[in-house]
């Protein structure tokens, strides 16, 4: 992400702590950012698009993860990335909680759809991150099941109890162990 967009993501958080993500105007964040709107939206199209950017962090910080040669048993490896990937939220909980609850209200179909795509893209990271090598039919109950299993993590997480994440994430990964063939 290029220097203004984190700019400006990092204003519009900043001006959420004050306020819930809803009241949170762009307007704002570009005077917060010294930009005006229309160089606001060179960089972000609509307000949807600072929660694609806040992924987009996290989806970074996955990644980077990803990088280290710790040798680990496929479970903990999910379980360290997944956790990597909330960490760039962690200190924007409560306005990542908003953020998502905002997109899963009624009548947002638009925005919806989206959503379970961009959690579709980030399970996809975490796999090839995890090194999961499953194809075929093994790999979308996989996907599927992991899915559900990061899903549930975060929006435990997003409610303030990393503890029972964190052990929803392992018993889950436990029984997913059983369930499927895990290389190495």
């Amino acid at each position: 992400m290029d220097g203004a967009r984190q700019q400006l993501l990092d204003a519009a958080l900043l001006l959420a702590r004050d306020r819930h993500w809803e009241e949170v105007r762009l307007a704002d964040v570009a005077e917060a950012a010294g930009m005006s709107l229309r160089e606001l939206r060179a960089h972000f199209p609509d307000k949807e698009a600072f929660v694609d950017a806040l992924w987009d962090r996290a989806d970074d910080a996955l990644l980077a993860a990803a990088n280290d040669e710790i040798p680990m048993a496929t479970g903990e490896r999910i379980e360290r990335l997944v956790f990597a990937w909330l960490q760039p939220l962690a200190a924007h909980r409560r306005t990542a909680r908003q953020m998502l609850l905002v997109r899963l209200e009624p009548g947002h179909l638009h925005i919806q759809l989206p959503t379970l795509i961009r959690i579709s893209r980030t399970v996809q990271w975490l796999r090839e991150a995890a090194r999961l090598e499953q194809g075929f039919l093994m790999r979308a109950l996989d996907e599927t099941a992991l899915t559900a299993l990061f899903a549930a993590t975060v929006a435990l997480w997003l409610r303030d109890n990393d503890a029972a994440a964190r052990d929803l994430l392992r018993r889950g990964l436990a029984l997913r162990k059983r369930l499927v063939r895990f290389p190495r």
